[in-house]
C-alpha cells in the first residue's frame, strides 16, 4: 500500500496537504517535532512519527516505506547562524531519503530558487534542491512565491498606527504572493496526480498578483480604518526585523533578499515549468490574521 508522508506536519502547508491526501481515503504519516500537536492529525487518521527535521536517524525510522514524501526545510527565524542551521537541516533530510528511496520527493521550494547566489533566505531552497537532484527520486519542486500570512508580522503595529511599512520598494510594486494553505493543497494535487517524471517544477502563486498598496487597503476594509502602505526606510529593516524577534543573522539574510525581490529579479523561472494558482484572495488571508475584537462590524 502507498504511503505518503509529510513532513513539517503541523505547518499550514502541511496540514492542508495532508487534510486533502486523508480526504481521498490515503493512508499518510505525519512527522511531527512536538507530539502534543499531533491531536488533531492522529484524529484524521493519520499515522504519527516524532522526529526533528535535524535528527537524521529519527528521519529514517519516519520515512521508512514511504512511497512519496513531502519535504519542506523550516525556516530557522531566531538561529544565530541560519544558513547553517537551514544547510544542516537539509543535509540530515537528504541524508535520510537517501537511504529509505521514496520513488518520489516533492519539496517545497520558492520562488528564485534557480538563483545561485545573492538572495538571501531563497538560497536555501536553492541548495534543498541541489541536494535532493542528487537522489534517485522521481522530484517535483513546487516553488512558492511569498506567503500572505507574513504580513502577520507587520499587522499588529499597523492597526495601532495606521501605517503599514513595507520591505517591498516602491509600495505600488505589485509582487507574486499565495496563501500557504493554497500552497499546500497544490501539492496534494500534485502527489494525487500521481505521475514519476524525473523532474518536475511547478509555481504557486495566489489568483491575482498585489502590491503593499493592497495589503494595507485590504487591512483597512478589514479593521475599519484607514491603513496606509509606506516604504521602511533601507536603513532600517535589520533593525526592525530585529526588534521584531528575529537573529541578526536571519534579519540579514531577508534583507538580502528583498534587494533582490525589490530589483525585480525574483519571480517564476521563465520558460520553465508551469504556474498553479491557489483560490484565496489576499483579503481573505488577512482577516484570519486580524483579531475578531479589531475587525470592522458589518
Amino acid at each position: 500500500m502507498k504511503m505518503f508522508v509529510i513532513l513539517g506536519a503541523t505547518g499550514k502547508i502541511g496540514r492542508a496537504t495532508i487534510g486533502m491526501l486523508r480526504q481521498n481515503g490515503l493512508p499518510v504519516r505525519a512527522v511531527v517535532r512536538n507530539p502534543s500537536k499531533a491531536h488533531e492529525l492522529r484524529a484524521c487518521g493519520c499515522d504519527i512519527a516524532v522526529a526533528d527535521l535535524r535528527d537524521m536517524p529519527a528521519l529514517v525510522e519516519a520515512t521508512k516505506g514511504a512511497s512519496a514524501v513531502q519535504v519542506i526545510c523550516p525556516t530557522l527565524v531566531q538561529a544565530e547562524n541560519a544558513s547553517a542551521e537551514m544547510a544542516a537541516t537539509i543535509g540530515a533530510i537528504a541524508e535520510a531519503l537517501r537511504q529509505t528511496r521514496p520513488a518520489r520527493i516533492l519539496a517545497i521550494s520558492d520562488y528564485g530558487a534557480q538563483l545561485p547566489t545573492g538572495t538571501g533566505i531563497t538560497l536555501t531552497f536553492h541548495h534543498l534542491e541541489s541536494e535532493l537532484k542528487k537522489l534517485p527520486a522521481a522530484l517535483t519542486f513546487l516553488r512558492s512565491a511569498e506567503h500572505m500570512q507574513n504580513w502577520g508580522r507587520g499587522t499588529g503595529r499597523a492597526l495601532q498606527t495606521g501605517v503599514l511599512a513595507s520591505l517591498h520598494h516602491p509600495v505600488s510594486k505589485t509582487f507574486p504572493t499565495v496563501s500557504a494553505g493554497d500552497v499546500g493543497l497544490i501539492a496534494a494535487d500534485l502527489l494525487l496526480a500521481d505521475r514519476n517524471d524525473a523532474m518536475r517544477i511547478v509555481h504557486a502563486e495566489g489568483p491575482r498578483r498585489y502590491s503593499a498598496v493592497d495589503v494595507a487597503d485590504a487591512l483597512s476594509k478589514i479593521a475599519g480604518r484607514e491603513i496606509v502602505a509606506r516604504e521602511m526606510p533601507r536603513q532600517d529593516w535589520i533593525s526592525v526585523l530585529v526588534a521584531g524577534g528575529m537573529s541578526a543573522s536571519y534579519a540579514q539574510l531577508v534583507t538580502d533578499l528583498f534587494d533582490v525581490h525589490n530589483a525585480g529579479q525574483i519571480d517564476a523561472e521563465q520558460g520553465v515549468g508551469e504556474i498553479r494558482y491557489g483560490k484565496t484572495e489576499l483579503r481573505a488571508a488577512l482577516s484570519a490574521l486580524v483579531p475578531s475584537t479589531l475587525t470592522a462590524k458589518v
